[in-house]
């Protein structure tokens, strides 16, 4: 049995590390604010022999099962074998633009920091994958992951944009997104749990990809 997360859910013990978590320091964050939003970027390092068809592969293919440290895992807890707790696709069919999904982390393994996502795919292909949150038309977040193509492999850089332009977002629902969705402490140990997760892609990514994309539509 896991850790209560003080939601009612458990916390599924951790799965073997068979890599470093890259450390904060090997990305490079800054933060902006515009018109009551909050925008973090954050350059991963580069992803070695990760390319941008295997990323667009990725998040549309995250639900089933591999192999790793000897057994059998689903992927979503090998993504992050310390914070990830479940990934469900909420609509029915192939995974791309329009589904909706619903995802559960405990960061840094604190229930304390408990983040349950549910968001849409607005746009997956070998440019970006984008995430949103919308309330009653207005975004509550926003997660943006450009790839770019280099000579060893690909570079990833992470948009969060907390908030939105919209008459709502201004009046409202921009304070939801900073007080109650992703408040200070709870932002910093995403940032930190973002790097680990982008930076787990290069050592488990490349060789899923080859077993998988052709076995899988």
């Amino acid at each position: 049995m896991g850790a209560g997360t003080g939601s009612g859910m458990e916390l599924p013990a951790p799965r073997p590390v068979l890599w470093r978590l890259r450390p904060l320091e090997s990305a490079a964050v800054s933060t902006s604010s515009d018109d009551s939003r909050t925008i973090v970027t954050i350059a991963h390092a580069p992803l070695e022999q990760v390319t941008p068809e295997m990323l667009a592969w990725w998040y549309t293919h995250i639900p089933g099962d591999m192999q790793y440290a000897g057994t059998t895992w689903p992927r979503y807890l090998v993504w992050h074998p310390l914070d990830h707790i479940s990934y469900q696709a909420m609509t029915p069919g192939e995974i791309g633009p329009g589904s909706r999904l619903h995802m559960s982390e405990a960061l840094g393994r604190d229930p304390s920091m408990l983040l349950e996502l549910d968001v849409t795919i607005e746009t997956v292909d070998s440019q970006s994958a984008i995430l949103t949150k919308r309330i009653l038309g207005s975004s509550i977040a926003r997660i943006e992951t450009e790839f770019v193509r280099t000579y060893a492999g690909c570079r990833c850089t992470t948009r969060l944009t907390l908030g939105d332009t919209t008459p709502l977002g201004r009046m409202f629902l921009n304070r939801t997104a900073h007080q109650r969705a992703f408040p200070p402490p709870k932002l910093s140990a995403w940032i930190r749990h973002h790097v680990e997760e982008v930076g787990n892609l290069e050592n488990f990514l490349p060789d899923l990809y080859h077993y998988r994309a052709n076995r899988e539509p």
